[in-house]
């Protein structure tokens, strides 16, 4: 399945801090509170920052993972666009534990965070959303950002990042066309990974300092409506 097309521009949320509790926690007395609250096992929640932190300042990588928020408000944020709802814009979510996402555009992602976790984790253990459904509006693979772009095949890769070159705002719609991948960091600190810098054709930066993924996403989709038109 897929919903590719080239008339469409396609985000790609890279790296995402989106993942089940990793067994080397499930120990743990805040995530075994949790679990108990929820009455789920700790396999089956999703790894959030502001419920485990004490639980993960010993893992690998801690930094850029605990936070599904960002792809909280990144997704609402996207599928309400206005280039969303014109039909021109394919999304993807890419995790740290290389598994994406593919986002049918007509989904309506819960606007409350708890029912949006509970969507995702939903998600994680069966692989689609509707869990029986034979055409899901979410569904996920394991798949790394190198397959994912190659599966895209697009006329070209962008990585928004503070390391790239600086450019205005407006001349985003030169840089970003139909049939090209923008990529942003779904992660909240660190950088992205050297194989991802690997897979860019261009990389840029709207600003001299770290921005928020969904400040850029917002800043991104805005001007690219402008320039169809659209708003």
């Amino acid at each position: 399945m897929s919903f590719i097309s080239r008339r469409k521009y396609t985000l790609i949320l890279a790296e995402s801090s989106l993942e089940l509790i990793p067994k080397e926690l499930w120990n743990d007395p805040s995530v075994i509170k949790n679990a108990k609250r929820r009455r789920k096992k700790p396999a089956e929640m999703l790894l959030d920052k502001s419920l485990h932190y004490h639980a993960m300042k010993n893992i690998a990588g801690r930094e850029k993972r605990g936070r599904p928020d960002i792809v909280h408000v990144s997704l609402l944020l996207a599928l309400n666009s206005p280039l969303n709802q014109e039909g021109m814009l394919n999304i993807y979510v890419h995790t740290l534990e290389n598994y994406v996402i593919t986002v049918n555009p007509e989904v309506r992602i819960p606007k409350n965070y708890n029912r949006f976790v509970g969507l995702m984790e939903q998600l994680l253990k069966h692989g689609k959303v509707p869990p029986r459904s034979e055409k899901p509006l979410l569904y996920v693979k394991t798949m790394s950002l190198k397959d994912l772009i190659s599966k895209i095949n697009p006329r070209k890769v962008i990585l928004l990042s503070e390391k790239g070159e600086k450019i205005r705002l407006t001349d985003v719609p030169k840089i970003i066309r139909k049939g090209d991948v923008f990529i942003i960091g779904g992660f909240p600190h660190g950088d992205f990974e050297k194989e991802t810098y690997e897979l860019c054709d261009e990389i840029y930066s709207m600003y001299t300092k770290s921005l928020e993924t969904w400040t850029i996403l917002s800043h991104i989709l805005t001007v690219l409506e402008i320039s169809n038109n659209l708003i």
